[in-house]
């Protein structure tokens, strides 16, 4: 969602010029206010605004003055004060009163620029924090990006509303989750959201790229640049040029070509292949792995400063398995691409049951392919368990035979392991530094596994 900017100035010439280079920045909502107490009027209703440039000196109400208000109805909007004033005290007091910032005028559109997006980081950095805390489920500003998702799960909301806020940064974010969790529609809801929506959205699988492959793919060649290149074509970073770019299987990104993908993230420039001068593309990243990165790191089959790089937000997405709450909204909603849900049930109780008691391998993929087959062998009738797939009701009998047997069906590995540290966690008073040293692992690696639990 883009940023909610006000800007309060009694000089009218003064804000017309603050407009401008607003624009020019890329920033499109915007308020403009000659009047303070209308201003104050204005957060004390509820307006929402994220950022608010302040003059410091207006008749009647001073920029200080306003900046109380705000902080008091609106704590989490930025503040920066604007004045022709150049005093030091008058700066101190204003950052002691939370003001991000005070900037002098004439102010250049460097120095805003910069003020503007640290503050708007700054912001985007403390509503993350504030999400690990609220008990209540998170909610959605922009709900029309994010309408492909289906879910009522508190951690899926977390991880949405987390989503929404890196989509208004340039930061590159990292999306994990098992295979069918729905990683490649996370990242085009996290374009969708973002002031980059009107440019293109580029999904690429990496694990198909070697060295050679690389080279023309991403940046593009001209004809007769090797043998085979019959015609000038643009690589996916000249095609994605202020889009964003999706890069699937990170993971797998072969290790000799690490290195191109780490030198353009870095300073944005490549060479086209046939040619000598430098490109500029300007590219968000989004990237994502069903893999341990941090295994592959220590088996030196992935840079660390790559990982780091690309990992400037991170995303975790759950299983299906643990999210059952969602199965009958989603079977709903592969449903109504085949029927007028108003007109009919068009599955029974015993199937829904079924299938929300499956652990689903495949996550959501899984679960779309099913009610695909299902709908297509029911012919019009409801889905019963007899369209359903034999491997579910197999796995539905086995658990079955071992209630019976008075056993319990065993735990993966993975599920032992997370019941062993979540209860070393909790038994430790959730003291992370003394859970890592008692269990033997590393503290970035129990930060990592208490987020992916969903855990605080």
């Amino acid at each position: 969602m883009e940023p909610q900017i006000l800007v309060v100035d009694d000089d009218r010439d003064f804000l017309e010029i603050m407009k401008r280079r607003l624009k020019d920045l890329h920033f499109r909502q915007i308020h403009l206010e000659e009047d303070p107490f209308q201003a104050a009027s204005l957060i004390e209703t509820g307006k929402p605004v994220d950022l608010a440039l302040l003059d410091m000196t207006m008749p009647n109400m001073t920029g200080l003055e306003l900046l109380n208000i705000i902080k008091n109805f609106s704590p989490i909007t930025e503040c920066i004060i604007i004045t022709a004033v150049d005093e030091a005290r008058a700066a101190v007091t204003c950052l002691q009163k939370g003001a991000y910032d005070y900037l002098l005028k004439p102010v250049s559109k460097e120095d805003l620029a910069l003020s503007i997006h640290r503050a708007l980081e700054h912001k985007r950095l403390l509503d993350l924090r504030d999400i690990g805390k609220q008990q209540a489920v998170p909610r959605l500003k922009n709900k029309e990006a994010f309408k492909e998702i289906d879910t009522t799960s508190n951690r899926m909301m977390r991880v949405l509303r987390e989503a929404e806020l890196h989509a208004d940064s340039d930061v590159p974010v990292l999306i994990t989750g098992e295979s069918g969790t729905g990683k490649e529609l996370l990242a085009r809801a996290i374009h969708q959201a973002s002031p980059r929506r009107a440019h293109p959205f580029t999904a690429i699988n990496m694990a198909s790229l070697n060295g050679n492959l690389f080279d023309a793919e991403f940046f593009g060649h001209t004809k007769g640049a090797y043998t085979g290149a019959e015609k000038n074509r643009a690589g996916y970073l000249e095609y994605t040029d202020k889009g964003t770019l999706f890069m699937d299987e990170i993971g797998l990104l072969p290790l000799e070509v690490q290195g191109k993908l780490l030198r353009f993230m870095q300073d944005g420039r490549y060479l086209k292949l046939g040619t000598s001068a430098d490109k500029h593309a300007d590219v968000r990243f989004v990237a994502a792995t069903n893999t341990d990165l941090e295994d592959r790191m220590k088996r030196r089959q992935f840079r660390k400063d790559l990982y780091y790089r690309i990992r400037g937000g991170w995303l975790h997405l759950p299983p299906l398995r643990e999210r059952k709450k969602d199965i009958p909204l989603l079977i709903r909603a592969f449903l109504s691409a085949h029927y007028d849900l108003d007109k009919g049930n068009f599955i029974t109780p015993e199937a829904t049951e079924i299938l929300i008691n499956y652990d689903f391998p495949g996550n959501v993929r899984e679960l779309k392919a099913i009610v695909q087959s299902a709908t297509n062998l029911a012919q019009g009738k409801p889905i019963s368990p007899r369209f359903l797939p034999e491997s579910i009701h197999r796995q539905k009998r086995l658990k079955t035979m071992m209630i019976s047997a008075g056993t319990t069906p065993l735990a993966s590995l993975e599920t032992v392991e997370k019941t062993h540290i979540l209860h070393a966690y909790r038994q430790l008073g959730k003291n992370k530094s003394k859970t890592a040293r008692i269990l033997g692992i590393g503290l970035n690696t129990l930060r990592r596994k208490l987020i992916i639990y969903g855990e605080k």
